[in-house]
């Protein structure tokens, strides 16, 4: 075996050490490139959601579930709603939070510091009553006592001034609804104080309302929520048909007209009998801007997949999208909204697809310095493989001289001969590759021309 790595045609330990330099420098540029990027994110993320039994709450398992399969903790953080999530995300408390459309009005520094990863849903503002409630207003009005939600021609509601004197829940602060909702009094000429508000959070709220101590209980939500799916179906319970959602939508960007149609929630029976108009902000996953930008990446994709079939306000593939986003959209989240998943992503794992695709430039360029580089190895070896035979030569020469210089001198020529013999015993052990052999028997022949020459005096 040592024969055979002896006699190769290519010694790899002169190539090793020929190379050896641009190797080491290769690994440097390549680990400051990694740390000046950082590729690769962290493993743990902060997802601020919102109060139980909420839309919110459902969605970000189901984005906690996903990127588990990417190796990714998303830590949830419940919290009273939209308004609660938009100040966490300012405090650095959360990374990403859902924040509905009108919670706040942005600053400068609100734009440099969060970045939308897109819309990923309308969440209409349901504002349900009871049948007695809309006596009070119309007394003349029949309650309906109906089964079902109905918007039909006793006893309904459909302006928010006929809300004047009503018990209403506008629920906690932290929920954005309570901001939304004085923006939508006001443009009706109405404060709060014509109102008998309440602030409660959504499940007592919910609970008050069904027991009668409430006339009005107001949310914004998904109707992925348990509390509507329930309170669409509860008896003697009505959603308010926002009849002029055309008009709201003109006067507030953020809101959006929308129709809950006729016999969505319960087609067998018929639940709503008809359709009702609402207005509905847009819900955005929000992030900050320091936020690992495959992390972005990763949850604009999740939220293709988890807010992209059809709903009961939209259709397969309309969201996520870039409409009615109050903040810039990040370039992850447009790259998302535009795109499918990479190329690199659906043939290798994330992190793999990742590294790859955010070194990719810094490879190029450091393929682009180290190819020059790269030419000076093959004479830098053959020098490293010559110079075992060459350097031989040297003493070679100075026997050659001394043997000139000696003239007849017997004595001096028989040392010259043993010199000659034992330099002749080291060139048999050099050991070069086979492509190389052709200069040590040239040495070897030289040797022995020197011999001879020494021989005849």
């Amino acid at each position: 075996m040592s024969k055979t790595i002896r006699y190769t045609l290519l010694s790899l330990r002169d190539l090793a050490v020929s190379a050896g330099p641009f190797i080491v420098l290769a690994v440097a540029l390549l680990a400051l490139a990694y740390w000046w990027l950082d590729p690769n994110p962290p493993k743990r993320v902060k997802l601020a959601t919102g109060p139980a039994q909420s839309a919110y709450e459902a969605f970000g398992k189901r984005y906690a579930e996903i990127l588990a399969g990417e190796g990714i903790e998303v830590v949830l953080l419940p919290s009273e709603g939209s308004a609660a999530n938009l100040q966490l995300l300012r405090e650095g408390k959360a990374d990403l939070g859902f924040v509905q459309g009108g919670t706040s009005n942005y600053t400068a520094r609100d734009e440099q510091d969060l970045a939308s990863l897109g819309s990923l849903f309308v969440e209409p503002l349901w504002l349900f009553y009871r049948d007695e409630a809309a006596g009070q207003v119309n007394p003349s009005a029949k309650p309906s006592g109906g089964p079902s939600v109905s918007v039909g021609e006793s006893a309904t509601l459909t302006t928010l001034t006929q809300l004047k004197g009503l018990r209403v829940n506008l629920g906690t602060p932290g929920s954005g609804v309570p901001s939304l909702m004085t923006k939508l009094l006001e443009v009706n000429r109405m404060e709060p104080a014509d109102l008998k508000v309440s602030e409660l959070e959504q499940t007592p709220a919910t609970v008050a309302f069904l027991g009668g101590q409430l006339d009005a209980i107001v949310f914004a939500s998904a109707p992925e929520s348990l509390m509507v799916q329930m309170l669409l179906q509860t008896p003697g319970v009505k959603l308010m048909n926002f009849a002029q959602s055309e008009a709201y939508s003109k006067r507030f960007p953020f809101l959006s007209p929308t129709r809950l149609p006729r016999g969505v929630v319960d087609l067998a029976r018929n639940i709503p009998p008809e359709d009702v108009q609402l207005v509905a902000p847009t819900t955005s996953l929000i992030t900050r801007t320091s936020t690992h930008p495959a992390l972005q990446q990763l949850f604009a994709q999740a939220g293709n997949q988890i807010h992209g079939a059809a709903g009961w306000f939209k259709s397969a593939r309309e969201y996520p999208n870039r409409d009615n986003n109050e903040l810039p959209i990040s370039k992850e989240g447009e790259r998302a909204i535009k795109n499918d998943a990479p190329l690199m992503q659906r043939y290798l794992t994330f992190w793999v697809a990742n590294l790859v695709e955010r070194m990719w430039l810094v490879l190029g360029i450091i393929l682009a310095i180290m190819l020059p580089l790269s030419r000076v190895i093959p004479p830098l070896y053959a020098f490293r493989v010559r110079s075992r035979i060459f350097r031989w030569y040297g003493q070679l020469r100075n026997i050659e001289n001394r043997m000139d210089g000696s003239g007849q001198d017997s004595e001096n020529n028989r040392a010259l001969l043993k010199e000659l013999d034992s330099l002749e015993g080291r060139a048999e052990k050099i050991s070069v590759p086979l492509s190389y052999t052709d200069e040590l028997y040239a040495l070897r022949s030289n040797i022995h021309l020197v011999r001879k020459k020494l021989q005849k005096r």
